[in-house]
């Protein structure tokens, strides 16, 4: 399945240097399916959004993702993508970024011909193939109804599909120059929130996360900062690990502070189960 990343240190922009396969070339990991895109999301200094993607087309682009990125920023979101819908190709590699917001999902949703009806003028943000995508989409035209609160635009737009569309999965994270926001929705997959204190539990310690799929990070400056870190496994020994329940959504905002807020208590009306899936769809939800 997808693997999902994200962290914020707001409202100190720190550095973090990040590898979107850390994998050893070993005979097990080359017989494993390559993943079908890796992206990361950070911002600059000046709140522009900077996204380096690409999709894992050739041993070229395997040697993009292995290689080490340092960036600084407050907030930060990997994803590596195992495609449901949509070809290999750069436009339909996460994260997306619309409205100075960045967004990655792990999940499938179905319905795609009523989602784009109900988007409107909010399709043109729209520019691949991806279910992914046509969801944020969603979330920003609520969010705009909402008069740019995130959070209830989420809630909105979460709402809208679990009512109207067959869904497998919506876990997501979005990020802003100064917020993160995750969810975990329904119960398919999980993911996972550490509240994460300067130094760790022991203190002193610098981060350094390493998911078994994937994505790795390493910070220095975050011996001595606090940080929130969401992942879709847990990434080290902390006992500070805890996963989100169906329909929690998380945010935390430009003073590193934490809001939890169930937006649903049901399943979705139209719940899929892996068995609904085509072949490709389903091969992208499995674990890995």
């Amino acid at each position: 399945m997808c693997r999902l990343f994200g962290l914020s240190a707001a409202p100190r922009r720190v550095r973090a240097t990040f590898w979107l396969l850390d994998a050893p070339d070993s005979l097990s990991e080359q017989s494993r399916r390559m993943p079908d895109g890796v992206g990361l999301g950070t911002f600059t200094a000046h709140g522009s959004t900077r996204v380096e993607k690409q999709p894992i087309a050739a041993y070229e682009d395997a040697q993009f993702a292995r290689e080490a990125r340092e960036r600084e920023s407050a907030t930060f979101v990997a994803h590596i993508r195992y495609a449901s819908t949509g070809g290999l190709e750069l436009r339909n590699t996460h994260p997306f970024e619309q409205h100075g917001r960045l967004f990655a999902h792990n999940g499938v949703l179905q319905g795609l011909d009523e989602l784009e009806a109900e988007l409107g003028d909010y399709g043109g943000l729209v520019h691949g193939d991806t279910d992914s995508e046509r969801f944020f989409a969603l979330i920003t035209q609520r969010t705009d109804r909402h008069d740019g609160d995130v959070t209830a635009g989420i809630a909105d737009a979460v709402r809208w599909l679990a009512d109207r569309v067959p869904v497998y999965a919506l876990n997501l994270v979005l990020t802003t120059d100064s917020g993160l926001w995750a969810l975990r929705y329904p119960d398919t997959h999980d993911l996972f929130v550490l509240e994460r204190a300067a130094g760790g539990p022991h203190g002193g310690r610098h981060l350094d996360h390493a998911g078994r799929a994937g994505i790795r990070t390493r910070s220095a400056e975050l011996a001595g900062s606090p940080a929130v870190v969401v992942a879709s496994e847990r990434t080290d020994e902390d006992p500070g690990w805890r996963s989100l329940a169906p329909g929690e959504l998380l945010h935390v905002d430009g003073r590193n502070r934490i809001q939890v807020t169930t937006i649903l208590d049901d399943p979705p009306r139209h719940l899929l189960t892996l068995a609904q899936l085509d072949g490709t769809a389903a091969a992208s939800q499995r674990g890995r």
